[in-house]
Formats: structure tokens, C-alpha cells, sequence
């Protein structure tokens, strides 16, 4: 007799389940696996509804709607190329000035910050996710775009917009505005997802690890450089990628300050626009059933393709981690 029918000779009967137990079971698996579906049907939903919107723009325009730079409402002549370039750079942008700073913030609350002030400088650095996008945009215009203007962006002009190749970036009027500004902005607002995600995957490197490189005479930037970040860098890198989803979709904050101009510039402080801009600005002045209508209807397509590619993205770079 097997050990799994007997134990010293003693037959072991199966357990057996009630019938309240296991109808309560099946009810519970049942409501988990329809919320799953429903959220998967709203999804599915959400992108035909976009694609059959946009399939007229998609039609007409062709690839060309992907790559054109021209928006003329009144000649019915629709190009994303300049809001896709727009989503794009204020993003990407974003994450360059974020991340360092994200960086350090998470650094400072794991490895340096005395315990007493640990809570507190974590609580008051996820407190910024809750602002309101649009509290971020009036902020943007009322007073960075002002400081920019004055101080910021005159300093940057003069001195590294002499600086060969990458001064081109930094030249032009200073108007304050523009898509460095917007993405100033954006920075501000991914800033507590990636610290957040950063110090959250900091404290999960098993301390003997941390306590026998200091024991070897390391630093404590040492430690964090040849231990932390190499532990943890594909959490790392999945919270950027979740921080960069968040800046892909912004809408009023950089509405508010990146100029609304449909062009592409050479300068980060010229105007420009993104996907999420330019379809709040000009969604109600659009007749139902018109070409502009499918044309912003096919950016939010694309917007949503784009989006979907970097979380899930980001879900691949963070799965190896949970899982271990």
C-alpha cells in the first residue's frame, strides 16, 4: 500500500469537500474568470472601436497618415508624423530628466535616510501621483513656463547652444513653452511611479548580500553599483518602461504648455504637439462622421498601440522578477 493510502498500516480516506464548500468555490472561480474576460472584452472593444473609427483616415491617407506632417483641417489633409514625433520626444525626454533623479531618490530613502524620515519622504513622493494631471498643467504654464522664459532657457541658449552637434537643440526664441517644457512637466508627474517602483525593488536585495560586500570594504555607492542595481535591474527597468507608458498618454498637463503648434522643430523649446494634445483640442470641433473625426480616432489607435507595446514591454522586463 502506497504511502498515500496508508500511513502505518491505516487506511487514509479522501478528504471530502461540502457541497456549500464547493459550490462557493465554483461561484468564486466563476465571478474571477468573467471579471477577466470583461476586462478583456473592454479592451478588445476599445481598439475596434478606434480602428473601425480611424479605418476612413486609415483608408484615404494611407501610410502616408503614419508619416505625413501636415494637419489641415480645412483642406481634409491629416498626418500624425508631427504628434507621433511630439508623443515621442516629450516622453522619452521625460525619462532622461526623471530617471536620474528617481534614481536618486529611491537611493536616498533605502540606503542613506535615517528610519524617522524614510516614511515621511516616501509618502510625500508618491503623494505627487495624485495630483491631478490639470493642477500639473496650470502649474506648468502659471509658473515654470515663466521661469523658462525669463531665466532657464536664456542660461541654456547662451551656454550650451554654443556647444557643437547638440547645441542645435537648445537654440531659438525663448518663449518659455515648447516641448522641453512639456516634458519638464512630464518628468514631475512619472517621477513617483519609477522612484516608487525603484525603492520598493531596492529593499528586496537580500540584506547578507549588501552586508558581505560592505564586510569585502566596499562603499556604500559600491554596494549599490555592484550589488543592488545588478539584483535588481530588470525590475528597474520594467518600473521606467511603466513610467514611460504614463508620459506616452498625458493630455492636459502638456496641453497646456507645449505650444500646440503643428510642426516639427529642431529646437526643444519650439512648439510642437502630441497625440493626446492635439486630440482633446480639436475632438469637439469635429462632426460625427467626418475625415477629421477618423483622423483623430485613428491617433488614438496608434496612441493606444503605442502604449500597449511599452507596458507590455514592461510586463516582460518585470516578469522574471516576480516569478523568482
Amino acid at each position: 500500500m502506497s504511502q498515500s493510502t496508508a500511513i502505518l498500516g491505516a487506511p487514509i480516506a479522501a478528504p471530502r469537500r461540502k457541497s456549500g464548500a464547493s459550490l462557493g468555490d465554483t461561484l468564486f472561480a466563476g465571478a474571477c474568470t468573467s471579471a477577466g474576460v470583461i476586462v478583456l472584452l473592454l479592451l478588445g472593444g476599445i481598439i475596434v472601436e478606434l480602428f473601425i473609427g480611424g479605418w476612413p483616415a486609415f483608408r484615404t491617407f494611407g501610410l502616408g497618415f503614419v508619416t505625413g506632417v501636415e494637419w489641415d483641417p480645412v483642406a481634409e489633409v491629416f498626418g500624425a508624423g508631427v504628434s507621433i514625433y511630439g508623443t515621442i520626444v516629450t516622453a522619452v525626454l521625460a525619462l532622461l530628466l526623471a530617471v536620474p533623479l528617481a534614481f536618486g531618490v529611491a537611493f536616498y530613502l533605502t540606503e542613506l535616510a535615517p528610519p524617522w524620515l524614510r516614511g515621511p519622504v516616501g509618502t510625500a513622493i508618491e503623494l505627487l501621483a495624485a495630483v491631478p494631471s490639470i493642477i500639473y498643467g496650470m502649474w506648468g504654464f502659471f509658473l515654470l513656463a515663466p521661469i523658462m522664459a525669463s531665466t532657464v532657457q536664456p542660461w541654456m541658449i547662451d551656454t550650451i547652444g554654443e556647444v557643437p552637434i547638440i547645441g542645435a537643440l537648445f537654440q531659438g526664441p525663448a518663449f518659455g513653452t515648447g516641448i522641453f517644457t512639456a516634458a519638464l512637466v512630464l518628468a514631475v508627474m512619472v517621477l513617483p511611479f519609477i522612484a516608487a517602483t525603484m525603492r520598493d525593488v531596492f529593499l528586496q536585495v537580500p540584506q547578507v548580500y549588501k552586508e558581505s560586500a560592505y564586510g569585502l570594504g566596499a562603499t556604500t555607492w559600491e554596494v549599490v553599483k555592484g550589488v543592488v542595481l545588478p539584483y535588481t535591474r530588470i525590475s528597474v527597468a520594467g518600473g521606467i518602461m511603466l513610467g514611460l507608458g504614463r508620459a506616452l498618454g498625458e493630455t492636459m498637463a502638456v496641453t497646456f504648455v507645449i505650444g500646440n503648434a503643428n510642426r516639427i522643430s529642431t529646437s526643444l523649446f519650439g512648439s510642437g504637439n502630441t497625440i493626446a494634445s492635439i486630440v482633446a483640442l480639436e475632438f469637439g470641433e469635429s462632426e460625427l462622421g467626418s475625415l477629421k473625426l477618423s483622423a483623430l480616432l485613428a491617433l488614438g489607435f496608434i496612441l493606444f498601440v503605442i502604449s500597449f507595446i511599452v507596458l507590455a514591454a514592461s510586463r516582460l522586463l518585470l516578469r522574471p522578477k516576480i516569478g523568482s
